[in-house]
């Protein structure tokens, strides 16, 4: 802690100025009484909380955030419906989700306060990654990523990110066999563990199992990503509203995982992303941005 005023003395004498560090050595049960605060030789001296400061919020005090972050919904480059309205498995009372790229300026990437890596708004169902961790991320073969380069639902789009779709295909590769097969399994413990606890299984996460499990073979064995799941629309609503036992879509996942695997043996995709590419386009897009915006 950091003492906000002058300790002083019943005799005038400053004890402690201004600034002094010490530890809590004490808690006081309500606000009406004072921390014990002891300093570096020892004295200890109570003081009232607004007398002083943590140490890591005065080291930041001033820092915050620019007010330039407020507008940086002004930059994004890119935005997409995504989620069970690009599905095609939406209801009449589904939320529809944004999910796109923001891409700042340079004096505000250059700053001392950076930017974020990811700008959301749960208020709207919103988010915007900034452009490098969204390229990140897709190199990674991250699924809510890659639906984004594919979505139906096109919203909005600049020049730079009409490149970037046509681009899209130097994303896609073998990494998407351990990036899927990863997130499936992870849901599948998640269902294993409701069975286990409640006897039960959230039916919205088993179908999203499914139907990822549906995406990574398409990826692997025919190149892109799908989005929209018109073949398997029935079955998966039915899988959402508790219509197939968890025997039977168990037994569809298992079917699914031996042709995942059989994908993986048979692709044509690459063992890597192109990185080169992919670099090359974001320093490109850094150039773009360099002037006085």
């Amino acid at each position: 802690m950091v003492s906000r005023i002058d300790i002083v003395a019943k005799d005038g004498e400053v004890r402690r100025p201004q600034g002094a560090v010490g530890t809590v050595v004490k808690i006081p049960l309500d606000g009406s009484h004072s921390y014990l605060i002891r300093f570096l030789d020892g004295s200890e001296f109570p003081l009232r909380r607004h007398e002083i400061s943590i140490l890591k919020q005065l080291q930041t005090d001033g820092w915050g955030e620019p007010r330039a972050f407020d507008h940086l919904h002004d930059f994004v480059i890119y935005k997409c419906v995504v989620g069970s309205r690009a599905y095609g498995l939406e209801t009449e009372i589904s939320d529809t989700d944004r999910r796109g790229i923001y891409l700042p300026p340079a004096n505000l990437h250059w700053s001392l306060f950076g930017v974020p890596e990811q700008l959301d708004t749960p208020e709207t169902d919103e988010c915007y990654w900034e452009m490098q961790k969204f390229l990140v991320l897709a190199l990674k073969s991250n699924p809510n990523v890659l639906e984004c380069l594919y979505s139906p639902l096109v919203e909005y789009q600049t020049a730079l990110a009409q490149r970037l779709i046509s681009m899209r295909q130097m994303f896609l590769s073998q990494l998407a066999y351990q990036t899927y097969n990863g997130y499936v399994l992870s849901q599948f413990k998640k269902l294993e563990q409701d069975l286990r606890a409640r006897g039960e299984i959230k039916w919205k996460h088993a179908m999203h199992l499914i139907r990822l499990l549906l995406s990574g073979i398409t990826i692997l064995a025919d190149g892109f990503v799908p989005v929209r799941v018109d073949e398997h629309r029935d079955d998966l609503l039915a899988i959402r509203n508790g219509l197939m036992t968890w025997d039977q879509v168990n037994t569809w996942r298992l079917e699914l995982h031996m042709r995942f695997d059989e994908a993986y043996k048979n692709t044509l995709l690459p063992e890597r992303p192109d990185y080169e590419a992919v670099n090359e386009f974001l320093i490109e897009a850094r150039r773009e941005m360099t002037g006085d915006r």
